[in-house]
């Protein structure tokens, strides 16, 4: 089953408290309709004795207890994401991008090039599952905040998706998303097409997006590059890894941040 394959992947992925709750709701979320052929008799979890009422089947048991355990977690998460609309609000006048993009395009790579940041970095599916928010300091002392975000799938199951909203909405209320792409990969057009549908799902009102063409490094020669900026005109083919092409990029998010600047001023 590929989403539950999926699920197990980010449950190893998880590190922090916050993205192993979103991974367990979105489990039970999963495992919820599908109770009847699971019997997966979560009262021995619960501790067995007492938590069967007058008349219940072992079934009805299990699906109380996951129902239980769900409101519990989105509880939870609710008061996590009540934390991060208050960080947000004290931060709203400071320029914010977003990297989004398909898992493994490299976005943790660029995230810490461009904010000379340590976030955790591995060649792997869905390395980040947490959304960072880091500073990025222009040479005139101007900030902007750049968030790394969790890597996005073809197919991505709903549910899971509907899991990570706290985590989400950090790109859903960047005044830029910089959508990464994987250079190397022969099905980057693909992958592109997944991510822009996922963020249809997620985004009440299309974001100002600009697409970053990463590892350029790895790319058979300069005439590919050449064919991709015409290909897709206006976007910044770049090396996280090398650096090459950071320069241009940095520089269109500060003259963004400039002009969000202007704005709150008037």
């Amino acid at each position: 089953d590929r989403s539950e394959l999926i699920l197990d992947i980010f449950s190893r992925r998880a590190r922090t408290r916050e993205a192993r709750l979103q991974v367990e709701l979105a489990q039970l979320e999963y495992t919820l309709p599908r109770l009847t052929g699971l019997w997966k008799h979560l009262e021995r979890q619960a501790g067995g004795i007492g938590t069967r009422g007058p008349g219940e089947t072992q079934l009805e048991t299990d699906r109380r207890l996951v129902r239980e355990r769900i409101a519990k977690l989105k509880d939870v998460l609710e008061s996590v994401e009540r934390e991060r609309e208050t960080q947000r609000r004290r931060r709203r006048r400071e320029f914010r991008a977003a990297l989004v993009g398909y898992t493994n395009a490299g976005k943790s790579t660029l995230f810490n090039a461009l904010t000379r940041s340590h976030v955790f970095v591995e060649n792997r599916l869905f390395a980040t599952l947490d959304a960072t928010t880091r500073q990025m300091v222009s040479p005139e002392r101007q900030i902007a905040l750049l968030t790394d975000t969790v890597g996005f799938i073809r197919k991505l199951p709903h549910h899971l998706v509907a899991s990570f909203h706290s985590t989400l909405v950090e790109a859903i209320e960047a005044d830029l998303l910089l959508h990464v792409v994987d250079a190397a990969d022969p099905d980057f057009r693909g992958q592109m097409a997944a991510v822009e549908g996922a963020l249809e799902q997620i985004l009440d009102v299309p974001r100002p997006t600009t697409l970053v063409v990463n590892k350029s490094d790895l790319l058979e020669d300069d005439a590919v590059a050449t064919g991709l900026r015409a290909e897709y005109p206006g976007c910044h083919v770049v090396s996280a890894r090398t650096g090459q092409g950071l320069d241009a990029l940095r520089a269109q998010v500060w003259h963004l941040a400039a002009e969000n600047s202007i704005r709150h001023a008037s």
